[in-house]
């Protein structure tokens, strides 16, 4: 009776007695934003404002509204291909081409001005944050949290448990179907692309498994274990199979204008249930030349 049923509110049951603020940290919330979600009057204890540190009893329910927010980006309108949306994240599949974020040179056209525009069409008045972000010229699945506190749930998870799988078309029939690749990777001196480097590398893991060959190319289904900038593009090259169309370690191809890399699945776990998610993005049709 207690519970708070709009998505503008997160709502926990209390399992053992404790104080707010503990409950609160223990379910992510800073110290920070809890100070200033009860400054902002935000929290709730049983569907009643609550002001203070106070002592919890079993079976309680807090709740912490939401706060409206003003778009952190230029209000841009375009269809997107949604692979799943719930209360707290959306799931897109970014296509090729489109920058993930806005810079100095990218303020409009990019994937945060039309999640930007479908937050407006959808009436919800908040910041998309990205958990991660893909190469302009990389396709695939992009994960945007709808909150500070979904967004913080959803990084962390990156950094430990979430399982990325991309589509790679690669130059050269692999002697090895599959295989796995653990080199360090580091920047290059000239501080664009990333090598892999024994001295200064970070260690950095992909796994692969060759699905299909034609042509003198192969498609792999390619896992990641670390989260290195352009580490699939690295790894396969250190093994002298880079991606087909990837002018920065490869060359440019007459069969695909970019690099053929593709974010095809994520499993992630649902920010207030802990339930598993399995998000697909299907094959791209550029990579239809590899039959």
């Amino acid at each position: 009776m207690y519970i708070l049923k709009s998505d503008d509110f997160l709502n926990f049951k209390v399992d053992k007695k404790m104080n707010t603020n503990d409950f609160l940290r223990e379910r992510g919330f800073s110290s920070r934003l809890i100070r200033k979600s009860i400054r902002e009057k935000l929290i709730y204890l049983n569907g009643k404002n609550l002001q203070e540190n106070k002592k919890l009893k079993l079976n309680n329910i807090i709740s912490v509204k939401i706060p409206d927010e003003l778009p952190n980006g230029l209000v841009e309108h375009m269809p997107l291909d949604i692979l799943y949306e719930d209360e707290d994240i959306i799931a897109i599949n970014k296509p090729p081409y489109m920058v993930t974020h806005t810079a100095k040179d990218d303020l409009s056209g990019t994937l945060l001005n039309y999640v930007c525009g479908y937050f407006d069409e959808i009436s919800l008045k908040r910041k998309a944050r990205f958990a991660n972000r893909l190469d302009r010229d990389t396709s695939g699945i992009v994960i945007i949290a709808k909150s500070a506190y979904a967004h913080a749930n959803i990084s962390e998870q990156f950094e430990r448990q979430i399982t990325k799988r991309y589509l790679a078309i690669v130059q050269g029939i692999l002697e090895k179907k599959e295989g796995l690749i653990e080199k360090p990777i580091a920047r290059s001196d000239d501080g664009i692309k990333r090598e892999v480097n024994y001295v200064l590398g970070k260690y950095s893991k992909t796994s692969y498994k060759v699905i299909r060959e034609y042509n003198n190319m192969s498609l792999l289904d390619v896992q990641l274990y670390t989260g290195r900038t352009h580490q699939i593009r690295v790894h396969l090259k250190s093994i002298g199979n880079p991606i087909v169309g990837d002018s920065l370690y490869n060359c440019k191809s007459s069969f695909i204008n970019r690099q053929a890399l593709h974010c095809y699945y994520m499993q992630i776990k649902k920010v207030r249930t802990a339930e598993n998610i399995e998000i697909y993005a299907k094959e791209p049709d550029d990579f239809n030349f590899l039959k």
